[in-house]
């Protein structure tokens, strides 16, 4: 007999692509499965309310639609549009809104982004802080939780400010707040800085939810070098109970790659 220890929702973006959205949520849920969506103005919301009715659960949605954390103009448009996203939120019953360091296009490429070879500067730093912090009092105001990703810059993002899960875990435990956690996404951490079962056991008290893909491919657990087994059952020993999103391209059959997804986070 095997169990989870864990919330596991599925990204709909990216499984059961060739279904319509309502269709592959259906699906998701069907199969045992939470629910992740990205960009709120990209669905009906009235139709994944009426999901919701239907007893699906939503854990988590992309909680801005423009701006930047490290520039003063894109930080206004930030908390905007973060402001804006709430309500949406709180409408699917979405607990955890998802923040990047700039918005990024429909390729996944940073709206604002850095030159090859530029860092953040410390000013870029200053205002990324204040911002979350900003981005924190309002979460608390509102009752919602933020969520910030790291992102990798080798193959999916380059040029995204604050994007190594090393800068994601500076700037949300400076902060230090319920209402602004960690979206650690173990992909683009595995390309960027590897190390993953140490990186969660740092990042474990900001930890808000972990998403998964294998790599290389960005594909379900088992097809790629990451250790799933591993790292689920270093998490249950470390006393994580949250929620893993698989945020993957199926290899093959959507219905296998939960499956496999399943097996990974599955401890005997």
């Amino acid at each position: 007999m095997t169990s989870t220890s864990f919330t596991l929702a599925a990204s709909s973006e990216m499984i059961f692509r060739d279904l319509p959205v309502a269709e592959r949520i259906r699906r998701i849920h069907d199969a045992g499965f939470a629910v992740e969506i990205w960009d709120w103005r990209n669905h009906d919301i009235d139709a994944l309310e009426s999901l919701r009715g239907e007893g699906v659960v939503f854990t988590s949605m992309t909680g801005y639609t423009t701006g930047t954390l490290g520039d003063p103009e894109g930080a206004e448009e930030l908390l905007r549009t973060a402001a804006e996203s709430i309500p949406v939120g709180k409408r699917i019953g979405a607990w955890a809104l998802n923040l990047h360091g700039t918005g990024l296009d429909d390729k996944g490429l940073p709206v604002k982004a850095l030159a090859a070879g530029e860092i953040a500067s410390e000013e870029m730093w200053a205002t990324a802080r204040h911002t979350l912090q900003r981005i924190a009092e309002l979460g608390e105001r509102e009752g919602v939780t933020f969520v910030l990703e790291n992102l990798n810059l080798a193959v999916d993002h380059p040029g995204t400010p604050f994007a190594r899960a090393e800068d994601t875990l500076a700037l949300v435990s400076g902060v230090d707040s319920p209402h602004l956690k960690l979206n650690l996404d173990l992909y683009h951490a595995q390309i960027g800085e590897g190390n993953l079962i140490e990186l969660c056991r740092a990042a474990l008290p900001w930890i808000g939810e972990i998403q998964v893909a294998d790599v290389p491919g960005r594909c379900e657990p088992g097809t790629g070098e990451i250790n799933y087994g591993g790292v689920a059952r270093a998490l249950r020993e470390m006393g994580y109970a949250g929620v893993v999103g698989l945020e993957a391209f199926a290899s093959s059959d959507s219905d296998l790659a939960l499956r496999r997804f399943r097996e990974a986070f599955s401890l005997a």
